[in-house]
């Protein structure tokens, strides 16, 4: 009886190890496994596939992969096709890397960031609803004033770079990319940058 590794394809190996990797990348997500495992798999795929086949390449239940197809729609990942000769629903992922890529960092905002935010304005309101603040009150409510800050910041930051994420703007995020390196550069060696001035006489 021969080896079934001997009968794959270099497709089928290089496949196995890329749904492999995309599964155990899933906790970067913030996703589960295989919520990332069928994605990867319907973005390796050329063609649209059905929950049985998904189900057989994966060896997961029905159940299992109906819930994580549920949640790739949810996050907008795959989309549904129907075909009229075929009762059955298929899968397809986006193919775009890049618009991929936006989407996946638009939902760990929404998911992630946005419910922290909302639930340290809560802490801060708290704390602001005192009429007299003690010095560990004050120096919290600072902290947690900071760390608004820093969330904000970010939204902020991630809302201005995601258009160019998904419209795959490479010439301009490359400018924005050795503007920050450059700055970082300039923090530590502003020499190497910007010349020294002149010494006066």
């Amino acid at each position: 009886m021969k080896n079934t590794e001997i009968n794959k394809t270099n497709y089928d190996l290089a496949l196995e190890q890329f749904v492999l990797y995309w599964g155990e990348m899933a906790s970067a997500w913030g996703i589960n496994k295989t919520m990332a495992q069928i994605h990867a798999l319907l973005f390796a795929s050329s063609e649209p596939l059905d929950t049985d086949t998904i189900m057989e390449q994966l060896s997961i239940s029905r159940g299992n992969a109906n819930m994580n197809l549920h949640s790739l729609l949810d996050w907008k990942l795959v989309h549904r096709i129907n075909y009229p000769s075929d009762r059955k629903d298929y899968y397809q992922a986006d193919k775009d890397v890049w618009e991929t890529a936006a989407k996946i960092i638009r939902e760990r905002q929404r998911l992630e960031i946005s419910p922290i935010r909302e639930n340290l304005r809560e802490c801060l309101h708290i704390l602001t609803n005192e009429e007299t603040k003690s010095s560990k009150e004050t120096e919290f409510k600072d902290r947690i004033d900071d760390f608004l800050d820093l969330l904000e910041l970010f939204e902020d930051f991630t809302n201005a770079i995601l258009p160019y994420v998904s419209h795959k703007n490479l010439k301009s995020l490359r400018k924005l990319v050795n503007l920050a390196l450059k700055r970082n550069l300039l923090r530590s060696k502003p020499e190497d940058i910007l010349p020294l001035p002149k010494k006066k006489r």
